[in-house]
This record gives structure tokens, C-alpha cells and sequence, in this order.
């Protein structure tokens, strides 16, 4: 089981949207736990690895040595890779 740790940059865009996304965005997040290989997308030509969660993105560096899911960014698909 991986931990989860966030970044500054994702706990503002979480407290910035609506109850109701911040739910489904985090429900997402916490099934990916087990196996987050089995849900993340490794981003073309870069180390991070994406999730999709309906219009939002979250940017994840999986840290495999220490089982940590480190949340780097959330955001909107249209505005998320300008962020990275």
C-alpha cells in the first residue's frame, strides 16, 4: 500500500473547487492506493505519471522505493500541462 503525500500547489486547487469535485477527485485517488501502476499514465517524455478523473488531472511522481504517491498538481485537462 502506497502512502499518499500532496504538494502545496495541490492542496490550493482542492480547497479552491467544489465539495462535490474535491470528493471524486480524492474517492480517485484513495482506490489507486494498492496498485497505482494499474490506474496511472506515465506523461510522454517525462517522469510524472497522470490520472484522469473526469475533466480534472492529477500529476503524481510515484516514488516506488518508498511506496509514496507524491501529488505534484490538480487541475483542469485544458490548463493542467501548462503547470508542468
Amino acid at each position: 500500500m502506497y502512502k499518499v503525500q500532496f504538494d502545496e500547489d495541490a492542496i490550493e486547487f482542492l480547497e479552491k473547487v467544489p465539495t462535490q469535485i474535491k470528493e471524486r477527485i480524492w474517492n480517485k485517488i484513495m482506490q489507486t492506493k494498492e496498485n497505482p501502476h494499474h490506474f496511472f499514465i506515465r506523461l510522454t517524455g517525462r517522469p510524472e505519471y497522470k490520472l484522469r478523473v473526469g475533466d480534472y488531472r492529477v500529476i503524481v511522481d510515484i516514488q516506488n522505493n518508498v511506496s509514496i504517491l507524491h501529488i505534484l498538481h490538480i487541475g483542469h485537462r485544458r490548463n493542467i500541462y501548462r503547470k508542468i
